[in-house]
């Protein structure tokens, strides 16, 4: 099929490529002159294992192009993917101009029958709103074409989204014709060979069902670093407690770990724009509030943490930090708890030496380039001379570090672990001081 995708951000770029990669034929399209250059030279703007070797492989091939020419694009697709951000808004709603730009620039280029599919995250109603615009724009041409509004959303995990493409649990769609939804299980049909994943709907229904999936998940995690809280009060050991409710089939142990906050480009905005949906619609959603209430807390658990053993000023003292990025495999830190960290830290007057496998460019470049933070080149010269060491990311490569290094290198024999990835018997036996999230010191 000839698919156009608009928006090369992470979804866009892996949904082309994954498409490209099954023998389509894909123009990505970007309103970034110098993104676009740099993806037709081979330069990646985001890692996402796999992804790199993918999109040169498709690209030599000419499965897939990367343009600026939005209406080529358009005039040239059998369906055409809008994948371009939804920001989060002052009031937690997600903005919706991107989205409708490109709706507006669909309308003024379309020129044969059209399947316009939503592929970024969208609040209920999207899928009228673009239809809406679109007409709006064919009746200012004077012109009549056929096309359809379809909603498909992303279900993709940062570090794992080529996998999740191309072997998806499920492949949601929803469309209000028969004709639109053939064509969307053709075009899937090739990833769901193994197993029928394919699941039709209504529009509004597919709307929400993306909302309704990272709700569920963010409310897993807030709900389980609540539980650690109160272990921690009551002198219960969060990690016991995990493995005890986890093996209930019922509740199983995906997103039960506890830890310092979810963060990343979906959960936080996805929770809140969902929340502010329902208010514009009279409901009251009281646990979406209070899992974002507790997400905003939970990133100053570490904090307090080092703030309780070390003291309200922390001038003279150094800090090495283990991770950037808000989750592994991904250079990814929007929203990461590293950002809250690391700021508090520095404004107490700490020394913060920071490392992170994929991220110190992002820190420096975005997220932290205000603030004074030095940055390590491997994990081991981040603990050289400091007071203590903070995990705050669980990339593998700080799964199963060289204590005896770490003791050999550092001022003082103390970690903060904002994954409980260690064992605190044998951090004990090393004489560490060690201190984790929902575990009473």
């Amino acid at each position: 099929m000839k698919i156009s995708v608009i928006g090369t951000g992470y979804v866009g770029l892996v949904s082309g490529t994954c498409f490209a990669q099954m023998g389509n034929g894909v123009v990505c399209v970007d309103v970034d002159e110098k993104k676009i250059e740099k993806l037709n030279s081979g330069i990646i703007p985001i890692y996402e294992p796999g992804l790199e070797e993918m999109v040169k492989e498709n690209y030599k091939l000419g499965t897939l192009k990367f343009t600026t020419d939005i209406k080529n694009a358009v005039e040239n697709s059998e369906i055409c993917f809008i994948a371009v951000g939804t920001p989060m808004g002052e009031d937690g709603s997600a903005d919706l101009k991107y989205v409708l730009a490109v709706a507006k620039s669909i309308g003024e280029y379309i020129t044969k029958p059209l399947v316009v599919v939503d592929k970024s995250t969208v609040p209920v109603g999207t899928a009228d709103k673009v239809r809406a615009v679109i007409e709006a724009e064919l009746a200012r041409r004077g012109a009549k074409v056929d096309f359809s509004v379809v909603s498909n959303p992303e279900f993709l995990k940062e570090g794992a989204a080529i996998e999740d493409f191309m072997k998806p649990d499920r492949v949601v769609i929803g469309a209000d014709n028969d004709e639109a939804m053939k064509i969307m299980r053709e075009l899937y049909a090739p990833f769901t060979r193994s197993h029928d994943r394919f699941i039709g709907m209504d529009i509004r229904s597919a709307e929400m069902t993306k909302y309704a999936a990272n709700a569920m998940l963010a409310t897993k995690i807030s709900f389980m670093n609540e539980i650690a809280n109160i272990c921690e009060r009551v002198g219960a050991d969060v990690n016991k407690v995990r493995i005890g409710i986890g093996s209930d089939s019922r509740i199983g142990y995906s997103f039960i770990y506890p830890g310092c906050g979810y963060g990343g480009s979906c959960f936080p905005k996805d929770v809140q724009a969902l929340a502010k949906t329902a208010k514009d619609y009279g409901y009251v959603p009281r646990i979406l509030d209070a899992v974002e209430a507790v997400n905003y807390d939970q990133k100053k658990v570490l904090p307090a943490k080092v703030i309780k053993r070390f003291g309200e000023n922390l001038e003279g003292l150094v800090f090495a930090v283990w991770g950037l990025s808000f989750k592994p495999e991904t250079d990814d830190m929007r929203e990461a708890s590293s950002i809250t960290l690391i700021k508090e830290l520095v404004s107490r007057g700490a020394k913060v030496v920071a490392y992170d496998p994929k991220a110190v460019h992002e820190a420096k470049e975005h997220y932290l380039k205000d603030v004074a933070v030095e940055y390590a080149d491997n994990k081991y010269d981040a603990v050289n001379d400091a007071d203590a060491m903070i995990l705050v990311t669980e990339w593998k490569e700080f799964r199963s570090p060289d204590f005896y290094e770490l003791s050999s290198r550092m001022k003082q024999k103390i970690i903060f672990d904002g994954r409980n990835q260690y064992s605190a018997e044998k951090l004990k036996e090393l004489g560490f001081e060690y201190y984790q999230i929902g575990v009473a010191q």
